[in-house]
């Protein structure tokens, strides 16, 4: 049996790793899981196909491949000639792969156990579908279903980085021209206040300083910059439930809106493909990409599994949520009412994140304005006193 390693946090938020031996993915995350273990991450050891895919994997990838790949078969197209047809339209390692899956197809393998071995491409939700897919004799349906679920996963990743992207290029672009002015800009013109014996306005003094800095201390600057980069990127890693408990309690609710619909879709998903609750409980958790709401499905999933309703179960939801998985379980169309909870979580985050990018250009504005101020009353100030002195 395939032989797994695992990192993540234990009942009261500390880092926890190991490794275990299961006999695939699925089982291995139930095992750690019934330690008590939240988990962040698993590996199999020594898998050289997930290492060399998974660090080259491309997230528009396997929405374009899965749309691609129902369409084949839902024109009638063999499986392995489909897989044969994908493999020409891609280069490299997704070349490699593909052509390995069929393969392994060609050999008496289905088509989610050949997908088993590369887990870093094709996550757990994926292969369970499409194992549910081909044991109903519905795989394209259900590729259908994935290509839509994919994609609309793949729109909210491309809105996160584009309206992180613009203020990214506002706030380098700014650090660039302070540098700029502080470094060559700056010394020339205050260079005549040096040699004054004059008392200088404390703004000067805090501008001839700050220049001084950028000139002579530049690398220093450098230096704090890289270790406080990588001092927050340790950080993070590894209190990740701390840090994941204080992405919840920041102000707007952005972060909210994104995690709750995160679940709310791939939850709907799940259910509507067939899976069992518990199994898509699991998969729908380790979707949100936040510790602290996993831990708390995670607990519910074992309310559940003792008989109690979901919608009982889940605690830190909010209480429309909740409200909405009640009225599902008892009309009997979860699926459906949590779809609705996940368009509308979907369409709020949308809207809190495209207000929180318009308020920070006025906020950058504002901030260059200030600076430059600052620079201009430092600059003028001395002078209005020297030509007092004049006078």
């Amino acid at each position: 049996m395939p032989i797994f390693n695992y990192t993540g946090y234990d009942g009261h938020g500390s880092p926890i790793s190991g490794e275990l031996e299961a006999t695939g993915h699925g089982d291995a995350s139930s095992i750690i899981r019934s330690q008590g273990v939240f988990i962040e991450s698993i590996r199999e050891k020594n898998s050289s196909s997930n290492k060399t895919i998974g660090n080259l994997r491309k997230s528009s990838f396997l929405p374009g491949m899965t749309r691609h790949l129902s369409i084949l078969l839902s024109s009638g197209v063999p499986l392995l000639e489909a897989f044969q047809s994908l493999s020409r339209e891609n280069r490299g390692v997704y070349k490699a792969m593909l052509l390995s899956i069929k393969e392994k197809i060609e050999g008496g393998s289905s088509l989610g156990r050949a997908m088993h071995h590369f887990r870093g491409v094709f996550p757990d939700f994926y292969v369970n579908m499409v194992e549910a897919g081909e044991a109903s004799g519905q795989l394209d349906r259900v590729l259908d279903r994935l290509a839509d679920f994919l994609e609309k996963q793949h729109s909210i990743k491309l809105k996160i980085r584009s309206s992180t992207l613009y203020p990214m290029i506002m706030l380098s672009v700014s650090i660039i021209v302070l540098s700029f002015l502080f470094t060559f800009v700056i010394p020339k013109i205050v260079k005549i206040f040096r040699d004054t014996k004059t008392v200088l306005p404390f703004a000067t003094q805090v501008l001839l300083f700050v220049s001084n800095v950028f000139v002579n201390y530049w690398w220093l600057l450098a230096l704090i910059f890289l270790f406080f980069t990588l001092y927050i990127r340790k950080l993070v890693r590894n209190h990740r439930y701390q840090v994941d408990g204080l992405l919840l309690k920041l102000p707007g609710g952005v972060m909210q809106s994104l995690y709750y619909g995160r679940f709310a879709r791939t939850l709907s998903f799940l259910i509507e493909g067939g899976l069992p609750m518990l199994k898509a409980l699991s998969l729908a958790a380790n979707s949100m990409g936040n510790k602290v709401l996993e831990a708390s499905v995670v607990r519910a999933e074992e309310r559940v599994a003792e008989g109690q309703r979901l919608s009982a179960s889940l605690d830190l939801f909010p209480p429309m949520f909740l409200q909405l998985i009640a009225t599902g379980e008892k009309s009997g169309k979860l699926s459906e009412t949590v779809k609705r909870a996940a368009d509308s979580y979907e369409e709020d985050f949308n809207r809190k994140i495209d207000r929180t990018v318009s308020l920070f250009e006025p906020a950058m504005i504002v901030f260059m304005g200030l600076v430059v101020c600052f620079i201009v009353l430092a600059v003028l100030l001395p002078m209005f006193q020297l030509n007092q002195l004049v006078k």
